[in-house]
């Protein structure tokens, strides 16, 4: 657990370094018009005051990849983490000052009540763009809310990613990054795989392994050093968790795997895999956020039934291709409808990577060079031609 936190304050990090290196590239052009009467000049600028707001499962890494993109920009910025969560924000805050930032540059407020807070920056004339991370409910209100403003938004929202497993696959990579997609922050991830998508060839052997995988993984405390998966975020996490599998175990679904939790009082979910879950069950469909593998079988013959099945759903953020054929998986990759593929690799997230979704998982991107363009706005200047 210790190892998993420490990785997200490198992580953070990073966002800073990457974004100091882009801060001091050029982001303009300069051309002659094709007429060659004018010339045409393009400029990079800052889009002005922004608010920042960063969900409760990566609170740190969340807010320095929304903090340094707008920083490197030259934007000002109000950041509003997670009411679960606030205190990572408000150290960086207190870093950023003793960095060097102006006073004033970076504000952190924390609230209990978001939409009161919300409601009054989105409204106040100066803020000029939004970026938020969280759930798609919320990220509809929200630029609904931008909406009447016209604001500049960046909404990264709710996953439902598939994990597609084709019988060509190398079983133990297949089974060791299915456990880095679904595990990573105890599957509290926006990217994390929700349906595993298995072809029948090797659908039983990659079933047992992971199985066997997860009801080995130790649940307890996070201060213990042997801890492998602590607590979910709350009550209803678990609440949430337990009536997904209970459904599919009502649809015809069975448990093959599941490790124990310990007595007493936590918000422990056994880590769980699930096995001959129908398309027709709830968590095929609804965002699970914990740490349950739902296993779906399809037929040896249909590569586009897996398609099919992995792109029933409004969400479009994270997939996952398990192949040894590379033209396969830059076929599926081409037909998955997602912002992010994974190909052989559960993990997707990269500092220099463009990360963000399509459909209803959100609009533009975080990370990269795209991620700072998400922080400008653009200025065409039309010159006299250097002959007129």
């Amino acid at each position: 657990m210790g190892t998993e936190a420490r990785g997200e304050v490198d992580y953070a990090a990073a966002y800073f370094r990457r974004y100091a290196e882009e801060a001091v590239r050029p982001h303009a052009r300069s051309t002659p018009s094709p007429d060659g009467k004018s010339h045409i000049v393009t400029v990079a600028e800052p889009v002005g005051p922004c608010l920042l707001i960063t969900p409760w499962n990566v609170p740190l890494a969340m807010a320095a990849r929304k903090v340094a993109a707008a920083l490197a920009a030259g934007c000002t910025a109000v950041l509003k983490p997670a009411a679960l969560t606030p205190l990572s924000s408000l150290i960086l805050g207190e870093l950023a000052r003793e960095a060097g930032a102006p006073a004033g540059v970076l504000a952190v407020i924390t609230s209990s009540d978001a939409a009161a807070v919300t409601t009054a920056l989105l409204a106040d004339p100066r803020l000029r763009k939004l970026s938020f991370t969280g759930s798609t409910p919320v990220g509809r209100l929200l630029l609904q809310q931008s909406g009447v403003r016209v604001l500049r938004t960046s909404m990264e929202l709710g996953g439902n990613a598939p994990f597609l497993v084709f019988d060509d696959a190398d079983l133990d990579l297949a089974v060791r990054e299915a456990m880095i997609a679904k595990m990573r922050l105890g599957g509290q991830s926006c990217v994390g795989a929700n349906r595993f998508l298995v072809q029948e060839g090797i659908t039983d052997a990659f079933a047992a392994a992971l199985a066997e995988r997860m009801a080995a993984i130790r649940v307890g405390s996070p201060d213990r050093e042997d801890t492998d998966l602590g607590p979910l975020a709350d009550h209803r996490a678990v609440d949430k968790v337990r009536h997904l599998v209970e459904d599919a175990v009502a649809r015809g679904a069975v448990v093959i795997g599941k490790a124990d939790i310990p007595d007493g009082p936590g918000h422990y979910a056994a880590p769980t895999v699930l096995d001959h879950v129908p398309a027709d069950a709830a968590i095929m469909h609804e965002e699970v956020f914990g740490p349950v593998a739902a296993i779906h079988r399809f037929s040896t013959e249909a590569e586009a039934e897996a398609i099919a099945v992995a792109n029933n759903t409004e969400h479009g953020l994270a997939s996952y291709v398990m192949t040894s054929h590379i033209d396969r998986a830059r076929r599926v990759a081409a037909r998955l409808q997602a912002g992010m593929v994974g190909i052989n690799r559960g993990l997707v997230s990269e500092v220099a990577a463009p990360f963000g979704g399509i459909k209803q998982s959100g609009l533009g991107r975080e990370g990269g060079p795209e991620g700072l363009h998400e922080y400008q706005q653009l200025k065409y200047l039309s010159m006299p031609g250097f002959n007129t």
